[in-house]
């Protein structure tokens, strides 16, 4: 598990490796991950995009940018949290994901980037 405060919203991530499988000829790993936002500052936000960077150990890194996460636009009150899982897939047991989302302050109506820590995706069978 990683975490970060950035802003005054908290970000922890937690990583699952949940298979292989080959598709077109190719080993495909994939990984899930849960993320828990929490609202530790004193003002309503509200989570609008995504940006991500994924790292695959024999691949080009990618970048992945969305509205929401989910297909949701969480609103947080101070206090309240949003937890959700997604996953990605990787062609080697090992890569890393890290990013931020883009947010907005409701008291002061601006907007803000919020770091989603660097993690890392590992296959347990691939770890010596």
């Amino acid at each position: 598990m990683v975490q970060q405060v950035t802003s005054g919203i908290k970000i922890t991530v937690d990583t699952f490796f949940e298979g292989s499988f080959y598709k077109n000829y190719k080993a495909q790993y994939a990984f899930a991950y849960t993320i828990t936002i929490e609202n530790q500052s004193k003002d309503s936000v509200q989570l609008n995009a995504r940006h991500w960077e994924i790292q695959d150990a024999l691949n080009n890194p990618e970048t992945v940018d969305g509205e929401g996460v989910i297909g949701k636009k969480p609103v947080l009150k101070p206090g309240e949290s949003h937890t959700y899982t997604s996953g990605c897939l990787l062609t080697s047991p090992f890569g890393a994901m890290q990013g931020y989302y883009s947010m907005v302050n409701f008291t002061t109506t601006k907007k803000f980037n919020v770091a989603i820590p660097l993690f890392k995706l590992s296959a347990p069978f691939a770890i010596n």
